[in-house]
């Protein structure tokens, strides 16, 4: 017996929550743009950030 297949492929909206491709890009850029402003805290002050959370 043979198996149909299905001639169109249905529309299905985005997701509003959860691992959307949209949520993934904006929290990689959040975390490049930490990262960034951490290293640029660190140059500027000499510290690191161990030192800013007070752990050293």
């Amino acid at each position: 017996m043979t198996q149909l297949q299905p001639t169109t492929t249905p529309k299905l909206a985005e997701p509003k929550v959860g691992f959307t491709e949209y949520a993934e890009r904006l929290n990689g850029r959040a975390a490049m743009l930490g990262f960034a402003i951490a290293v640029a805290i660190e140059y500027v002050t000499g510290q690191g950030v161990l030192t800013w959370l007070g752990l050293r």
